[in-house]
């Protein structure tokens, strides 16, 4: 009997050793999935702040439709139905690849101008990485410049090239911050101050006032703009509105161009004379 017992106790302790083991090896593997785990951070929800370009880039397998639509100038006034005669409409696809790089293809009314784009993200704000990095770059062709008007016109001519590089923090929920270095080449000026290579710098900012709704604005400094140039550094403010499956963003800007070389060098109105355009983007996930 005695022999019985000790049989028994020998094979509880044995049982409650290897529970004990296994509890101590389960928790460690937990504990080592928690520490690798990296929780991403996106800063803004649509792909552009407002203007500028933002750190978001379409999921693998995304479809995006992007219609953006500019009105004249406010400062026209009745005459243009405070520019409803004179808008500017533009509408894009985006493709997600692959995780991690989108392409684009659009067409925008003002100067008849098509574009090809690419986003590509580097690097992504997780609890482990403090910042976003995002490499975009376009190509647009102007299809509204003539033999007509321009006799010695070439074809390269019509081409004008943008490449940024898009680096974003989300400080808190509630607000993110971006910086976007820029350059812009354009094959053909109109005029004689303007510069074919232009160097600038953007910043843009997301201040989230509740779940679907919130304040962004963006500006890009220009450092080769001519001293006494007609064209302005580009400033716009807007809001954005979540419903569900698309984002509407509702924006003012002194730029009626929503194509990258279109306002970073030509924007032409002029916030402090009142010079501003109306618009929207609408953006449709598929």
């Amino acid at each position: 009997m005695k022999k019985i017992n000790y049989a028994i106790c020998t094979l509880c302790l044995l049982v409650v050793t290897t529970i004990a083991q296994a509890q101590d090896d389960l928790l460690n593997e937990l504990t080592q999935e928690t520490k690798g785990e990296a929780f991403h951070y996106p800063a803004f929800k649509a792909m552009k702040i407002g203007n500028l370009q933002s750190t978001k880039v379409a999921d693998k397998g995304d479809l995006y439709l992007y219609v953006s639509h500019r009105f004249g100038s406010l400062r026209d006034g009745i005459n243009t139905f405070f520019g409803f005669d004179n808008a500017n409409t533009k509408i894009q696809l985006v493709y997600g690849i692959w995780d991690g790089l989108q392409l684009g293809l659009s067409r925008e009314s003002l100067r008849k101008t098509y574009a090809v784009s690419a986003k590509m993200r580097f690097l992504r704000q997780t609890n482990a990485f403090p910042i976003n990095v995002v490499a975009y770059g376009t190509l647009n062709v102007n299809t509204d410049l003539t033999k007509e008007r321009f006799p010695l016109l070439d074809e390269r001519d019509r081409l004008s090239y943008a490449t940024q590089l898009l680096i974003s923090r989300r400080f808190t929920n509630a607000f993110s911050l971006e910086l976007a270095p820029s350059f812009v080449r354009q094959n053909l000026v109109l005029e004689s101050f303007q510069s074919h290579n232009q160097v600038a710098l953007g910043v843009g900012g997301r201040l989230k006032l509740n779940k679907r709704l919130s304040v962004n604005l963006d500006y890009v400094y220009n450092f080769d703009r001519a001293e006494g140039s007609i064209y302005q550094d580009p400033f716009t403010i807007g809001i954005d509105i979540e419903t569900g499956g698309h984002v509407f963003q509702l924006l003012f800007s002194n730029a009626q161009s929503t194509n990258e070389p279109g306002f970073i060098s030509n924007a032409e109105g002029n916030w402090a004379k009142g010079d501003v355009f109306f618009g929207f983007n609408i953006v449709r996930v598929f």
